[in-house]
């Protein structure tokens, strides 16, 4: 193998991927299971509370339940039908928040709206924080920048379910502008008309911008950082020696070097796209994993929830992956196993 360090290294990283989804996957199991409460008990406590009345043998209704669920025997012996289950057919078993749908059926269904969301707003954030770190990195002792550059460290540290809630109260109940809730009209059927997209944009809006305008501040401070380390560098001297314009430099060469890093912080974003923005979500009643993953919780719908953490860590893992993949073509130190 030292002969090969580039297969050394893609076999590592492969290695290293696939024992981290076991052993992630393995602590949230047994994290769900520790939490308190019966959910099947607890569904026919509110069915007897909601038509007053007892059910008969309830006991065996639980029993028979938990079989079906996958929460009979031990917790080992949940655990390798769960895994056989998963990997061999695919099937995260059925879900108690929809029963008798199975979990990968309703994530399947929210998964669009999340990616829908989070990815176009991940889109839109990197590329303005990408822009304006650059221009506030570039002229940095201008009063201008050192403005924008305040406003952005505040934004950054306020919470997304925050702005939510402001904008929900400005542009929502006092302004009247856009929706509060739901992901489209509730007159409309899903569909590719024009009224329906313009339906679609206007009940994203508010969500999207949320989460803009949160992630914006931190792609805004990262960039600037990494505009002024690379300021003074030999490079831009030549440049400025030659006599290239201002603007060509900038954008030609110091914003084009600090791209590198925020490209692979952009796949790492990505990544995280199927967590989804777990409370913004919830606080628009929009349809995503977020609102099914509180819904799910609400109820200890297990197999949704622990349907929704697997695909969660498969997708940051498998970002991660990629990128360890693409380091090589990137820096030769790794192809000759520096």
């Amino acid at each position: 193998m030292r002969s090969h360090p580039l297969l050394t290294y893609l076999l590592r990283r492969l290695v290293t991927y696939l024992l981290t989804i076991f052993g992630s996957f393995t602590v949230a199991f047994i994290f769900f299971r520790m939490m308190p409460g019966n959910p099947l008990g607890a569904l026919i406590n509110t069915m007897r509370q909601q038509y007053s009345y007892a059910i008969p043998d309830a006991d065996k209704m639980i029993e028979e339940y938990e079989r079906l669920l996958g929460l009979d025997g031990n917790w080992f012996q949940q655990y390798i039908r769960y895994v056989s289950n998963v990997v061999l057919h695919f099937d995260l078993g059925p879900s108690l928040t929809a029963f008798p749908t199975h979990a990968q059926v309703l994530i399947f269904q929210a998964l669009p709206w999340t990616i829908g969301l989070l990815g176009v707003s991940v889109l839109i954030s990197w590329a303005l924080g990408l822009v304006l770190g650059g221009i506030v990195g570039w002229q940095r002792n201008f009063p201008g920048s050192q403005w924008l550059t305040t406003l952005a460290i505040g934004l950054s540290q306020i919470p997304q379910y925050f702005v939510a809630l402001l904008l929900i109260f400005l542009f929502a109940y006092t302004l009247l502008w856009f929706p509060a809730r739901g992901a489209y009209p509730a007159t409309m059927l899903p569909s590719f008309s024009l009224p329906f997209i313009m339906g679609l944009l206007r009940h994203s809006f508010l969500p999207a911008l949320s989460i803009v305008v949160v992630s914006v501040s931190g792609w805004l401070i990262s960039t600037r950082s990494l505009m002024i380390s690379i300021l003074g560098e030999d490079y831009l001297l030549f440049a400025e020696a030659k006599g290239l314009r201002p603007g060509y430099i900038f954008s030609r060469y110091a914003l084009r070097n600090a791209l590198l890093p925020q490209l692979t912080g952009l796949a790492i974003s990505l990544g995280f796209i199927m967590n989804g923005a777990f409370l913004v979500e919830y606080i628009f009643t929009y349809p995503g994993i977020g609102t099914l993953f509180i819904n799910a919780i609400g109820i200890l719908d297990y197999n949704t929830v622990q349907g929704i953490v697997l695909i969660s860590i498969v997708a940051v893992l498998t970002a991660n992956l990629l990128l360890d993949l693409l380091l090589p073509l990137v820096d030769p130190r790794i192809r000759l196993g520096g």
